[in-house]
């Protein structure tokens, strides 16, 4: 048997003897192709993946932005193009001390600051006067600046000798009962002060009004002397039929307390509109 023409070599009907030697290495050399072939596709198949990946992950950041513009990080403005100042101003503080608040007692307790005017209606408004669930009809009046004829007894000595200004009295009268304040105006604090500590005889009863005549001479009614700022008052409590006071007549004593506390509150009221408008006219200066 043999082989045509571009046949091997060798074989039954062959001249020569085959290369082992040759074929071996040839056969290597196969192999060694092969695996690099295998290799090589391998790293290209990652690079690619790694490309997407990064692809992906650079498209999410642009994405997820927390300004929203779409920008990543390699676009931020370097530390030396951001701004260094604001337009803005900034908050200044001023190292002096506010003034405090006025005292409204200080408004009350001197002639130089208590420049209200000093009138019945100030300190005794309206027609009648509510306290709680009880009501007092307000009856006669009187401003005048005899002080000595407003009193009983040495009380009016006692408020000439500290030297009053005026008395304004006014009586209020609730289910048998009228209470007659007498208010005295003194220069200062320190004579009102004294006038009330001094305090002897009453300040005299004031009728008329719807008010009968209360107190009448050799009847016991109920006395009280108080002071507050450059103000002493006075008030005289008892039945309008002329029986004497008792300390069981609570009524009484009600009645003469809601009136000394509503004075109280009258003049302390005046401290407090002076005082109030004293600090709206020191902040305008200060603005």
């Amino acid at each position: 048997m043999s082989f045509g023409q571009g046949g091997p070599s060798w074989g039954p009907g062959g001249t020569q003897t085959p290369d082992w030697a040759a074929l071996a290495d040839e056969s290597a050399a196969r192999k060694r192709r092969k695996k690099w072939l295998m290799i090589g596709g391998g790293v290209l198949a990652t690079a690619a993946i790694g490309a997407i990946v990064a692809t992906a992950v650079i498209s999410t950041n642009k994405n997820n932005s927390p300004t929203g513009s779409g920008k990543n990080a390699s676009e931020l403005p370097a530390p030396s193009d951001l701004p260094h100042e604001t337009a803005e101003p900034e908050p200044s503080f001023s190292s002096v001390a506010p003034l405090p608040p006025p005292n409204p007692k200080d408004y009350i307790s001197d002639a130089k600051k208590d420049r209200a005017p000093i009138t019945v209606d100030a300190f005794f408004p309206g027609k009648k006067l509510t306290m709680g669930d009880r009501v007092y009809l307000k009856g006669a009046t009187q401003q005048t600046k005899n002080c000595a004829a407003t009193t009983k007894g040495a009380l009016g000595s006692i408020l000439v000798n500290n030297g009053c200004d005026q008395v304004i009295r006014a009586t209020y009268s609730k289910d048998g009962v009228a209470v007659t304040v007498g208010l005295a105006v003194f220069r200062t604090e320190t004579q009102a002060k004294k006038a009330a500590q001094q305090a002897s005889g009453s300040i005299a009863t004031l009728s008329g009004a719807g008010v009968p005549a209360f107190c009448p001479p050799g009847s016991v009614c109920r006395r009280t002397a108080n002071s507050y700022g450059r103000y002493a008052y006075f008030a005289i409590s008892g039945f309008t039929n002329g029986k004497s006071v008792t300390t069981a007549d609570k009524k009484v004593y009600a009645a003469g307390d809601d009136l000394t506390n509503f004075t109280f509150r009258q003049i302390h009221h005046r401290g407090e509109v002076q005082a109030s408008a004293a600090a709206t006219a020191q902040t305008a200066r200060t603005a």
